[in-house]
């Protein structure tokens, strides 16, 4: 019995350092913790911006519109009820690069004009530190071309026209 015990633990072991490091970073709460941060970052400044929290119904969401999406890896909204964040990579990105990508859109904001600077996007960025936001969802596929799809959806929607995220 020691034996099997012993085979077992080195077994289980092995599979985990096997493991490629990109999936250590695809867990619910690596996207959690990678919206916080962003969201901790600008509560700082800003009172009012709460942690957002994982949703599994928003997952199943994601999850369902990224299988979708894994014949061609394009980046086309799924037009739904939610807030939708997207990124694709031709191989391999991780949850916590795809949202450190929406992040890093924080330096193409003007939060006294509301706007984006002319010719760059700020949306996802503004999406992922929306005040009002709770919830999050995330999902991420092998698209058949190689590539990497991820999805991130949130509830409430952020992006509102006229409205300011924070």
């Amino acid at each position: 019995m020691g034996l099997v015990k012993i085979s077992f633990s080195l077994f289980c072991i092995f599979c985990i350092t096997i493991l490629p490091s990109s999936l250590a970073q695809d867990f619910p709460q690596d996207y959690v913790d990678a919206h916080n941060i962003a969201r901790s970052q600008v509560s700082a400044v800003q009172v009012g911006i709460k942690p957002i929290q994982w949703d599994e119904e928003l997952a199943n969401y994601a999850t369902e519109y990224a299988n979708e999406r894994s014949n061609d890896c394009q980046l086309l909204h799924s037009n739904g009820p939610y807030g939708e964040n997207l990124a694709m990579h031709s191989s391999e990105m991780t949850g916590i690069e795809a949202v450190q990508m929406w992040v890093d859109e924080q330096q193409f904001y003007d939060y006294a004009s509301n706007t984006c600077i002319e010719g760059k996007m700020c949306g996802h960025y503004t999406q992922v530190v929306w005040q009002n936001t709770t919830k999050v969802g995330c999902a991420k596929v092998r698209c058949n071309n190689g590539g990497t799809f991820i999805t991130c959806n949130y509830d409430p929607p952020g992006n509102i026209i006229g409205e300011w995220p924070y």
